[in-house]
């Protein structure tokens, strides 16, 4: 009888050892550096595009797209702003007012966050995420992750951007997804670690791509992209995806 019960104790042990955040970690995509990719959040989705990465927004897009870009070999990222709220999300009324700062400068109807307040924060972004998952992205690119080093309304200190930004790490590889870091590029060398890959916007403009430089050394990717001809591309040996957008990120794409 003891010998019987200490099977089932090691049988049980192990179905709970395989089915938690470790096994999402061991299961989930791990992006190599020198990959293509794609980024289109708006106007109707362009699948041919010769890129093996496709970064789309999760909550316009569907089931069957991102499964229709998994049969043509792509990888596919699920946009998700994180440290920003945005008054035409469906989810929009679930952030009270008191984690909401000031506006972003150039985007109509984003406010800051405040992203101390993970209590309330959490299970917004856990729904958010949860639907990427039951999509089947790869991972999700959660946006706004500098929220400290801009004017938002609240005393965010690096610390506590810090911490913001490895509970969202977290909370994406529990899913099973990985998860790219999103410019804050003064805190790259302490974040790198909890991160699968970066995204970048403009690098070459403000003159800060060596900061990048711990993802590819790491054996991560960059995925980068700049908004004029005159600003690309990067160094070769940094070994960034670059990409040339429009500010509308349509699907527009050149070679950067």
């Amino acid at each position: 009888m003891r010998r019987l019960l200490a099977t089932v104790l090691a049988v049980t042990a192990a179905a709970f050892a395989t089915a938690g955040p470790a096994s999402a970690a061991t299961t989930r995509w791990r992006p190599a550096v020198g990959l293509s990719w794609q980024m289109q959040f708006t106007g109707k989705l362009d699948t041919s595009v010769n890129a093996q990465v496709y970064d789309i927004d999760g909550a316009d897009s569907t089931k069957a797209q991102v499964a229709a870009l998994h049969q043509a070999g792509r990888k596919v990222v699920c946009y998700v702003d994180a440290g920003s709220y945005e008054n035409w999300r469906a989810d929009a009324a679930k952030f009270p007012a008191a984690v909401r700062g000031k506006a972003l400068d150039g985007w109509a109807g984003e406010q800051w966050l405040d992203v101390r307040a993970w209590d309330t924060l959490r299970p917004i972004l856990a729904a958010r995420f949860a639907d990427c998952q039951a999509k089947g992205f790869d991972a999700v690119d959660p946006d706004n992750m500098d929220g400290y080093s801009n004017d938002t309304g609240f005393p965010l200190t690096a610390a506590d951007q810090l911490t913001f930004n490895r509970r969202v790490a977290d909370l994406a590889h529990s899913l099973g997804l990985a998860v790219g870091l999103k410019n804050d590029l003064d805190q790259v060398r302490a974040l790198q670690p909890a991160f699968d890959f970066a995204v970048n916007e403009s690098c070459v403009k403000y003159k800060e791509c060596g900061l990048l430089a711990p993802f590819t050394a790491n054996g991560k990717p960059v995925f980068h992209v700049e908004y004029s001809a005159a600003q690309c591309p990067t160094p070769a040996s940094l070994r960034f995806g670059n990409v040339r957008k429009k500010l509308s990120l349509d699907a527009f794409r050149a070679a950067c």
